[in-house]
């Protein structure tokens, strides 16, 4: 029955012995529970925590893969341009080069041009020279002509 010795408290409130007997099993059974909710909590833990750094592992392998990938697809282009740079600028020796040697022909034939004209202009003087002296001899003959007549 209830007497003040088999009274225990629980809480603020007195239990009778065989409470106390069914509280102990109770105990026992929610300490087994609390016991399993920790293991259970500390292997889902440990699982979540394997999960979590597998996750971290691939995302790091992706992210280096993506790198590897812009990398090249960066360095593709920069390749490309370096090598148009290099044929640009064998063009551009060429083309100076062939400027060069244009320029040395123009001036050539500049000089022929000039020896041409100078040659014309000579033949030019030389037509007239040759009617101015035509024209003095048709004189001189008029005239000797004129003095062998009056005599």
């Amino acid at each position: 029955m209830n007497t003040p010795m088999s009274m225990l408290t629980t809480r603020g409130r007195v239990l009778p012995f065989s409470e106390k007997e069914r509280t102990e099993e109770e105990t026992g059974t929610l300490e087994s529970s609390l016991l399993q909710l920790i293991e259970d909590n500390r292997r889902s833990s440990l699982q979540l925590r394997e999960k979590t750094e597998r996750s971290k592992k691939e995302a790091i392998r992706h992210a280096a893969r993506t790198a590897d990938l812009l990398v090249k697809a960066v360095n593709g282009g920069v390749e490309e341009c370096f090598v148009n740079e290099k044929r640009i600028e064998a063009e551009i020796r060429s083309l100076a080069v062939t400027v060069a040697r244009f320029g040395k022909q123009t001036d050539q034939w500049l000089a022929a041009t000039h020896a041409v004209n100078s040659a014309v202009k000579e033949i030019g003087d030389f037509e007239n020279w040759m009617k101015t002296m035509e024209f003095d001899c048709k004189k001189i003959t008029a005239a000797i002509r004129n003095i062998h007549e009056d005599h």
